[in-house]
């Protein structure tokens, strides 16, 4: 049985509609990761730990990433990342659920900005602002270093049906914002330092996430842990 049939419900929902939207709006195809590192398998705490990567490339993003991991039977996650190439002045998008015994503790999506002065491309603004709204009954504080989200970063603990419905169809709506408005972006290789500096602010920063790192040492240790953090999850391209 394919590991996301095992996951939360929710997980396997808006891993459909991660890739679903991916394959309607861009030109996919694969992206190598390395040998050792697209499944794995470890223990943790004498549960097993697995976890498998997606990951494609299209003319605008240098990697789609799709992670899905499940600890024993007490913890499912997900999680997503679009790397744009350096040529292209995109947001960075981003999703993750965890899910542990059945309940969903965390849920966020957000398009992050990397320029300078940390604000959104007026289309994307403009887009977002006009999405309908969402109530949710949880909302969740950033942690100490999520400087990085934008004002329109959705971090939550859905309560029931309903909100789990609403928080996959906000995600799907930031997808297709995201999906279109990179399409009609030009290539401006001019500004790749710029952009590249602003990717890079993004990833050290989503490096400072102890969970994670928390788990992936224990799991694998330190040093393994550092390679997948800086080579899968959150990698910068060669200069």
């Amino acid at each position: 049985m394919a590991l996301r049939e095992q996951q939360h419900p929710l997980i396997q929902q808006l891993a459909q509609v991660i890739e679903s939207t991916w394959q309607q709006y861009l030109q996919l195809s694969p992206y190598e990761l390395p040998a050792d590192l697209g499944y794995i398998e470890g223990r943790l705490e004498g549960e097993r730990l697995v976890i498998e990567n997606s990951c494609y490339q299209t003319p605008q993003f240098r990697k789609l990433h799709l992670e899905l991991a499940q600890v024993g039977a007490g913890l499912d996650i997900l999680h997503c990342v679009m790397f744009p190439h350096p040529t292209y002045d995109l947001p960075m998008f981003g999703t993750d659920i965890v899910a542990g015994r059945g309940q969903v503790s965390a849920a966020i999506v957000d398009l992050s900005p990397t320029s300078t002065d940390h604000r959104l491309p007026e289309v994307y603004r403009q887009k977002l602002t006009d999405l309908p709204k969402a109530e949710f009954s949880q909302p969740r504080d950033l942690p100490e270093w999520g400087d990085i989200f934008s004002e329109f970063c959705l971090f939550i603990r859905p309560q029931g049906e309903v909100e789990d419905q609403q928080f996959i169809e906000q995600v799907g709506a930031f997808l297709k914002v995201h999906c279109e408005s990179a399409i009609a972006t030009p290539s401006t290789p001019a500004h790749r330092d710029k952009i590249l500096a602003g990717q890079q602010q993004y990833c050290e920063k989503q490096r400072r996430n102890d969970k994670t790192r928390r788990i992936l040492e224990n799991a694998f240790g330190p040093e393994w842990a550092e390679r997948y953090m800086t080579t899968v999850l959150f990698d910068l391209p060669d200069s």
